[in-house]
Parts: structure tokens; sequence; C-alpha cells
């Protein structure tokens, strides 16, 4: 028997599919704090590309984080429960560290800068830790796709919604006051944690920190197909990332548009990305795993070319919004459908390292490229950089063609599980 699945409205209508929104904004509050948004802090103050390039690896953590999953899988909070405890105390602490960031100088003290960026990362991976765990804990199986919409959708939201706000504030009154307001947006969000469900079966803890690191690993290698989609999840969005590696830096220094203009780059992304998760999540259901990140894949890759055009052309604004919306719509679309392969591999007893490791590993091309990038640009400029992305995109797509049988045995084992769940 199939499951009937839920229309999007009467999800959000859950308080559980509501809690997972919001949280997932506060998870990805942090992410252009120290990205995307430090990026264009360190060009507007005119340091050198090479440099901004190296800043990219203050994204570190996001990498590494499945390092210290276990612990966090293993050990309780004081206080409301397995994973809010835990989300509870990383947003106070996200709190005070980004207003120190704002309290830091990209000119007298770059390198104080770094460390204070680095340990911002390390406090929004962990607080993205725990947040994928409630959210896997809290969601039924058969409502994971809305559930990856809207973790799409509230996350992204919140990452270009920070980017575009913060330049625009900072054009205006500077970067301090821009990092401390907000600060105070990340210190609300606390407020959603406590509200937020606890998950009806929140699992056992556990019993060691070796069963916490070792089993999840094991049950990940050991299942058919596992190197195809590791490797996968490491080359699928590689094309897109590089090409955003520098959006802000590019803007500025390549195209020549100024802070204000860059922030309505940044307000057009966030509609985009809205749109695009939206439509995204709507389409894979109609269309399945495979079909739609492929379609999705290909899109991705070709929007590249926009950006291509838009070194040539110089800084025309209609073309900015034009490659700015179409990258990001179908980007939109192509992250509905990753993270809803990525929650599909995920078993229920190990979800929360489990989940860590494979994120991890599909942010390795957000972080790496643009330490790349900048030294890619640096030799064959700006148009020619696109190019290298789009073509950077094809060997993702070709491993997603290989593992079109998996994926489709993976998507009916999905289904499958959605149908027994009803049925009791």
């Amino acid at each position: 028997m199939t499951a009937q699945k839920p229309t999007l409205w009467q999800a959000l209508r859950d308080r559980r599919m509501t809690a997972i929104l919001l949280l997932s904004f506060a998870s990805g509050l942090p992410l252009n704090l120290t990205g995307a948004t430090l990026q264009a802090w360190l060009a507007s103050v005119q340091i050198d590309i090479r440099t901004i390039g190296v800043f990219s690896l203050v994204g570190a953590p996001y990498v590494l984080k499945f390092l210290w999953a276990p612990f966090l899988d293993r050990y309780l909070p004081p206080m409301l429960g397995r994973r809010r405890g835990w989300i509870l105390l990383y947003q106070a602490l996200l709190a005070v560290g980004i207003a120190g960031i704002g309290f830091s100088s990209p000119v007298r003290a770059p390198y104080a800068l770094g460390m204070v960026a680095v340990l911002v990362a390390f406090l929004s991976a962990s607080q993205d830790i725990v947040i994928d765990a409630y959210r896997v804990d809290v969601i039924p199986a058969s409502e994971r796709a809305l559930a990856a919409a809207a973790t799409t959708f509230g996350y992204r939201t919140a990452a270009m919604f920070a980017g575009a706000v913060i330049v625009l504030i900072a054009s205006a009154v500077g970067w301090r006051t821009a990092y401390l307001m907000v600060a105070g947006l990340m210190a609300a969000t606390m407020f959603a944690t406590w509200w937020a469900p606890e998950p009806h079966a929140p699992g056992r803890p556990p019993r060691t920190l070796a069963d916490a690191v070792l089993h999840p690993l094991a049950d990940l290698i050991g299942r058919p197909g596992a190197w195809g989609f590791l490797a996968l999840l490491l080359l699928y969005k590689v094309g897109d990332a590089f090409a955003l590696s520098l959006y802000s830096a590019f803007m500025l220094k390549g195209a020549g548009f100024s802070l204000r203009q860059l922030s309505v780059g940044k307000i057009d992304m966030t509609v985009s990305t809205m749109i695009g998760v939206a439509l995204g999540g709507w389409l894979y259901m109609r269309w399945g795993m495979f079909r739609s990140m492929l379609i999705f894949g290909f899109g991705q890759a070709l929007t590249n070319l926009l950006y291509m055009w838009l070194a040539v052309a110089g800084g025309k604004m209609w073309l900015m919004l034009l490659a700015t919306t179409g990258d990001n719509l179908v980007g939109g679309m192509g992250q509905a459908a990753f993270v809803a392969f990525l929650v599909s591999l995920c078993r229920v007893d190990f979800s929360a390292t489990q989940y860590a490791l494979l994120s991890a590993l599909a942010s390795v091309p957000r972080v790496v490229m643009g330490a790349i990038a900048g030294q890619v640009v640096a030799v064959v400029g700006w148009a020619n950089f696109f190019v290298i992305t789009f073509v950077t995109a094809a060997p993702g797509l070709a491993v997603l063609v290989m593992l079109r049988r998996r994926i489709e045995e993976l998507a009916a084992q999905e289904a499958a599980k959605a149908g027994a769940r009803t049925t009791r």
C-alpha cells in the first residue's frame, strides 16, 4: 500500500513541520556570515583576491563536523531533551560569536578575524548536526520529501537573507552594526527551539562513544552501491559550488557593481531560491529521485554560463538579475532533490552521525572550491573561469547516470517504508 503524502499546506500546518522550517532558518543564518558576506566585506576594503580565496577555508568545520557528531549523539544536554538542549546552547554561543566578528577588523587584525570566523563556523556546524538529527527524529519517513523541501527553504532563505540584508545595512551604517543586528536575530531563534515539540520516539543514546562512531560508519560502507553514492554526494554540486564560491567578489571586482547593487542581487538570490525550492519539492514528488536529480543537475551546470555572459558584457544590471535568477532558481530545485536523496541514505538508528558524515562530504566542494577558484580566476580571468565551472559539473552527472539502477532501488525502498508505516 502506498502512503498518501500530505500537501505542502497540510504539512506546514503541522507543528513539527513548522518547527523544522524555523530551526532550518536558524541553521542557515550563520552560513554566509563566514562565507559570501565575509567575502564581500574583504572585497569592499580592498583585500586581494588570493587572500579572499584563502578565507574560504574558514568553512572547514562544515566539512569536518562528522568528527564530533558521535559525541553529540552519545551525551545528553542537561535540559530540553536529547536534541533541543544542544540546539539552544549553540544558538546562544553563536549570537556571541557573530557579535565578535562585528567587533573585528579585516585590515588591522585579519588573523584575529579569521580565528573568530572559524569559531563561528564550528558552532554553526555543531548546530547543524543537532538540527539535522532532530529533523530525522521528528519527521516520519512518508514526509521526508516535504521535510527536505522545508529544510532547504528555511536554510537557503536564511543564508540569502543574512547575506542580502547585512550587505545592504553595511553599505549604509557599516559592517559592525550589520553583524550585531544579525547576532540579535540569531539570539531570537532560541524562542523557536523552546517552542519546537519533542519527537515521539527520540531514540536511545549509544551505550559507548565507540558504538556511536563505528556502527554508523560500518552501516554506510557495507550497503550495496555505497561507494557510488558517496562519489555522487561529493560530485553532484561541484560545478554549482565552484561558480558561486566567489559570487560576491565577482560582482564587485569582476563585473564592477556597487555594494548596493550587490545587495539587490542577493535579495534576488533569496526570492529565486525560495521559488526554486518550492518548485523543486513539487517536481521531485512527481518525477521521482533519479529524473529530478538528472534534470536539475544539468540545469545547474547550464546556468553557470549566464555568469560567463555577464563577465564578457560587463556591469549590466538586467543581465546580473537574469544570471542570478536563473542560477538560483535551478540551484534551489537541485538542492531540494539533493537533500531528499541525502536523507534517504540515513538509517533511523544512526541518523545523527550518518547525516553529519554525508552532509559534511557534500560540503567539501563549497569549502574547497573557493580557495581553488581564487587561483584559477587570477590565471584565466572571470569569463574562462565560468566556462570551467560548467565543465566541472560533468563528472557528477556521469556518476548519476551510472547509478540509475541503484537510485531507483533506493527510491523504491523509501516508498515501501512509507507504505508500511501507514498500514501499522
